[in-house]
């Protein structure tokens, strides 16, 4: 198989909320192992890529440390693996993929937390990082007005609203037409001509490739734990969850 056809499936954006899969190996390297499908969300977009195991056909399995795009070729999927585990498999090889699912849920109910954020605050987002218990948004605002009570209160109503997530892919000349609605001003790389967008009907509109919740009741309580100042135009606004 040429390089050029390299390409990982992502099962990810197809069924968010599935726990295992079945894939075939399609190559070994000192990246790790790329499968020709996954569930496996790679690091990206301030979300950390997924952690669980891979089931090897002699019935032993190995841990998946972390989860990585190719640097060239962004359609392939790395999954690093632990010490040595990677001498095991072999391109062809029928493996089973299962998730860290309470870890990737996790990052799922934080991930879209934030997307609560960024509709409340009213400045671009300049950066963004999540991890399982704790998530954050650099804001482009050079005076703060920002409270962390007030933050936690709206953004309460809004998860205890049970509103709707929508994931929907978008032509990319029709995301041109729609960025003026988005926080964020750089859009994410068309995949064969489409942009993955998520929407909170009458909320946010954002464009995202990270996993989400199909509802914000699903994410629970939460709490703005700090508002920082990192430098002359950003505020950093930090959520945990209560």
């Amino acid at each position: 198989m040429s390089a050029l056809t390299l390409q990982t499936r992502a099962l990810f954006d197809e069924a968010p909320y599935q726990h295992c899969f079945t894939a075939r190996v399609l190559a070994v390297s000192e990246q790790g192992v790329a499968l020709d499908q996954t569930l496996f969300y790679p690091t990206g977009g301030g979300q950390p890529g997924d952690q669980g195991h891979l089931l090897l056909p002699d019935g032993s399995a190995v841990a998946v440390l972390g989860t990585q795009r190719d640097p060239l070729l962004r359609a392939l999927i790395w999954h690093q693996l632990e010490s040595g585990a990677a001498n095991a498999l072999q391109a062809g090889m029928e493996v089973q993929g299962c998730l860290d699912w309470e870890l990737r849920h996790r990052h799922m109910r934080m991930h879209t937390c934030l997307h609560l954020l960024c509709a409340l605050v009213d400045a671009p987002v300049t950066g963004c990082s999540i991890a399982a218990d704790k998530g954050r948004l650099d804001f482009d605002l050079p005076e703060s007005t920002l409270d962390k009570e007030q933050i936690t209160t709206q953004l309460n109503e809004l998860i205890g609203a049970a509103l709707e997530v929508r994931a929907q892919e978008l032509p990319a000349g029709e995301y041109n037409r729609l960025l003026q609605l988005c926080r964020t001003r750089i859009p994410p790389p068309a995949n064969h001509g489409m942009v993955r967008v998520i929407e909170i009907p009458g909320v946010d509109l954002q464009p995202c490739g990270g996993t989400h919740v199909r509802n914000t009741a699903e994410i629970g309580a939460v709490v703005c734990d700090k508002i920082e100042k990192k430098s002359r135009h950003n505020r950093r606004v930090t959520l945990r969850f209560a």
